[in-house]
Parts: structure tokens; sequence; C-alpha cells
């Protein structure tokens, strides 16, 4: 199957899942990314997925840098939780945030099965101050953060909490 921003893709039967081979992603400052996407085949307007794929390639770290603030507020929720004797990580503001994530490489790109079934971009990303659960940044379309938080498979928060008076939020404080 191929995909013109893509290329030709790969099957993993193991979980109905395509790959791309590996490129450069703009928003996340050009770091090779393999592509995958769920349920692309079957859909039925699949140029929601090229759209939203376009736009992913598109956008530039501003996008990430607009989501600061919010990732910077779930690495505070997460320290507030600490016990004593834990090492504490001290991240002055949201802008220094990013010096502690590690950004993915493996995109998602699926439809959302709720809501506006609109397609996202999920990727998962590792945290300093969240070991075990990381950290999650979607993009609705591919061109804006909606979602930021520790790694739950959402896509939305109003999904994750099954609160629909959370559509647009983009990280519920805890």
């Amino acid at each position: 199957m191929e995909i013109p921003q893509l290329g030709t893709l790969t099957k993993d039967s193991r979980f109905d899942l395509y790959y791309s081979d590996s490129i450069p992603v703009l928003v996340l400052g050009n770091k090779l990314c393999r592509f995958v996407l769920e349920g692309y085949p079957e859909d039925q307007n699949q140029k929601d997925f090229d759209t939203a794929i376009t736009n992913f390639l598109s956008i530039d770290d501003s996008v990430l840098k607009a989501a600061s603030p919010y990732v910077f507020q779930y690495y505070k929720d997460c320290i507030a939780h600490w016990t004593q004797g834990e090492q504490f990580l001290s991240i002055p503001s949201p802008e220094d945030v990013w010096a502690h994530v590690r950004l993915g490489d493996e995109p998602m790109v699926s439809r959302r099965p709720y809501g506006d079934k609109g397609i996202y971009v999920s990727l998962e990303c590792g945290c300093d101050w969240e070991q075990e659960h990381g950290l999650q940044i979607v993009f609705k379309n591919g061109n804006k953060v909606n979602k930021v938080g520790p790694y739950d498979g959402h896509l939305t928060n109003s999904d994750a909490f099954a609160d629909g008076s959370l559509e647009d939020v983009i990280y519920p404080r805890a």
C-alpha cells in the first residue's frame, strides 16, 4: 500500500497496523520517524488520513511550544504526588520542560471512534518526571495539540474520562 506523503507501507499482521519507512518530521526537530497507521485500508474516507499526515509533516516546533504550559502543568501535578525520599526534579518554567522530554519516533495515525470521528496523530514520549506512564501528545487533524498527559492511548480527554465537557481540554488539572 502506498501513501504519497509516506511512501510504501508495510503491514504488521499481528497488530493489523501499517508502518512507513522512517522520514524526517519537522515538528520533532527533523527526527526520523516511522509512521504507524491504524484502520487506514478499510476507512471510508482515506483522504482524512492524508490531510492529517500532510498537516503533521508541515507543522514546526511552534505547535509544541504552544503546548508548553499544559506539559508543564502535567509535570507539576506529577511532582505534587511524589513522596518524601523520591528524587526531586526541578523544572523552573514551561519553556524548560522540553529539556526533560524524549519525543517519540512512531507517530500513530488513527480515526477517533467517538465524538467527531476525526483523524488524530498520537505520539508516545518519555519524560524525566513520569517514568512509568510517560507523556502522550495528541495532534487533532495533525495540526494542533489537543491532548497532553500520561500515555493512556485515548485521543481526547473527553474520551479518556468519558466526559463530554472535556472535549476541548488539552490537559485536565489533576
